[in-house]
């Protein structure tokens, strides 16, 4: 009888301590600085090479993301958006964050074709047309967008954001209003926002980059970079990675996903996926 009366009491002192850590928890949610400096650090896809490292670093900087998503060609697997990937991308949805269209073949506007109805020159960098010029409609152009949308849809099992980013930011103001017209606004990026690692590196050396973005980013920048790129012979990733993230949070800035950027939230809203 002792023995059960102790035992009760023993319960109630740990659920009580219970509750006051889970109080003191809500305290400090409730009263955590507010994000006065964000940025909005974005991944376009690339050769995935990079992949499990910017992951790895997202994970240690607590750092979520935004990724715009295209179907190409890799170092490793099937293309970015292939069965290969499919678990890597479902676990950066476990983690929070967001995801977006890059077009699925990777595919470059080129030119706006004169004349009604609206039509546009464009050239995939991937696939199976890769290199080819084509003329589009401004309905092909959008089941390109949303392509690699519901693509990153069954892998994540998240609906991506109403949004897009075309490849190498080349749009005309007739592409970005076609786009808009089936839910896709265009997200670029600001000019200290190119993080450089498309660059050659034999030009420009990574401490050079890093130097750069730390000097001129700003409070509302939309960053970028790539989850591997061909070209660069000195990766930028791990070399400038993680400590651009340390250096920003240094500065006071903040990261945040598109899902809170002023200039998206209202279209997000009106355009669920």
């Amino acid at each position: 009888m002792a023995f059960g009366l102790w035992t009760t009491q023993r319960a109630k002192s740990v659920f009580a301590a219970v509750l006051i850590a889970t109080s003191a928890c809500a305290i400090c949610a409730t009263t955590e600085k507010p994000c006065e400096k964000p940025v909005y650090l974005t991944f376009d896809t690339g050769h995935m090479g990079i992949a499990p490292l910017v992951a790895e670093v997202l994970n240690r900087q607590q750092v979520k993301v935004t990724f715009f998503g295209a179907q190409e060609r890799t170092q490793e697997g099937d293309g970015s958006l292939g069965d290969h990937w499919a678990p890597w991308w479902k676990a950066r949805a476990a983690e929070g964050h967001a995801f977006a269209s890059h077009t699925f073949d990777h595919v470059y506007w080129k030119a706006d074709v004169p004349g009604t109805p609206v039509r546009f020159r464009v050239k995939p960098s991937a696939g199976p047309d890769t290199d080819r010029e084509f003329t589009w409609t401004a309905a092909q152009y959008c089941e390109e967008i949303h392509r690699a949308s519901q693509r990153m849809q069954t892998m994540t099992g998240q609906a991506p954001l109403p949004l897009f980013r075309a490849p190498g930011g080349k749009t005309s103001p007739a592409l970005l209003a076609a786009a808009k017209s089936c839910g896709y606004a265009h997200v670029g990026w600001a000019p200290a926002g190119f993080l450089g690692d498309e660059l050659s590196s034999e030009k420009t050396s990574n401490p050079a980059l890093l130097a750069q973005a730390l000097r001129t980013i700003r409070s509302g920048d939309i960053l970028l970079a790539h989850l591997g790129i061909w070209s660069r012979k000195d990766p930028w990733a791990p070399a400038v990675l993680e400590p651009l993230m340390v250096g920003l949070k240094e500065r006071g800035f903040c990261f945040r996903t598109l899902r809170e950027h002023p200039d998206y939230t209202a279209w997000i809203s009106a355009h669920p996926q």
